[in-house]
């Protein structure tokens, strides 16, 4: 019985997180360090690659979590839609711990292709893990890349709470990890420019660490020398709550309830 409830609860639920924002990163990371490194691909492979990465992180963690693999995600949904406080630190943890792992196999297999690119390990390679003002190349400070995740995510957590609302018109079919990997899509085709559109705090801190403790001294810093780890960490988790709280204040509020009361909320973000 008891395993049955560790598999169940908190523990089974930390365990998805873990393994939904894992598949995440190997396929985000992965994809950047092909286009980087080795130049196999291009800006769309990178936003399509990161965008699929979400679609089956989610479908490998929905069922037990909520899938949201993503902070700023599970502060919205404590914030806004009622998910325990008390999960929102471990469910943080357990994504960072996720996106580290990932990110540490992603460096681990193209350990060759990032030597022969980047012998130093640079700045040049350092954005295959984690994001940059932009992108390491543009003249973007790290206020205006602040800007900049405030709005992608805000973005993001809008739109998830419009598709993860049975009072609106919720995708049908098991399709919300779908339309939430496109969503992340068009983020990256719009909103990527100024900051690499992070939008997740594990899923640039747990990388960036790997990267670290690999070789990569200048993590924490940007292209400038300004500490920048915090930009993709505090900048998500105001943005998410912004978006969320847009999205109730513009819409939700505003749809009819089911017999004068609000339904529970679809599960694709949400446990």
């Amino acid at each position: 019985m008891a395993k049955r409830l560790a598999r169940t609860g908190l523990v089974g639920e930390l365990s998805a997180e873990f393994a939904g924002t894992f598949i995440l990163i190997l396929f985000g990371c992965g994809v950047v360090a092909q286009v980087v490194a080795a130049d196999l691909g291009d800006h769309d492979s990178i936003a399509w690659a990161w965008g699929l990465g979400v679609t089956f992180g989610v479908y490998v963690a929905a069922r037990i979590s909520g899938a949201h693999i993503n902070p700023a995600v599970t502060l919205a949904m404590a914030t806004f839609r009622g998910f325990s406080w008390s999960k929102v630190v471990p469910y943080a943890i357990a994504q960072t711990l996720g996106a580290f792992a990932a990110a540490l196999l992603v460096r681990w297999n193209y350990t060759e292709v990032l030597a022969k690119f980047d012998p130093g390990h640079t700045f040049k390679s350092q954005f295959v893990f984690s994001t940059l003002p932009g992108n390491g190349t543009l003249p973007v400070s790290e206020w205006g890349a602040f800007r900049d995740q405030i709005i992608g995510t805000a973005i993001l957590l809008f739109v998830i709470f419009a598709i993860t609302d049975l009072l609106n018109t919720p995708p049908g079919a098991n399709l919300g990890a779908l339309i939430t990997g496109l969503v992340v899509v068009a983020i990256g085709m719009a909103w990527g420019a100024d900051a690499g559109y992070a939008i997740n705090p594990a899923r640039d801190f747990g990388p960036r660490l790997a990267s670290f403790i690999t070789g990569y001294d200048t993590a924490w810093r940007d292209q400038y020398g300004n500490i920048y780890f915090w930009v993709p960490i505090v900048g998500p988790l105001i943005g998410g709550l912004v978006g969320a709280g847009a999205y109730l204040l513009l819409v939700g509020r505003y749809l009819p309830k089911v017999g004068g009361q609000e339904p529970a909320r679809a599960p694709v973000t949400e446990p």
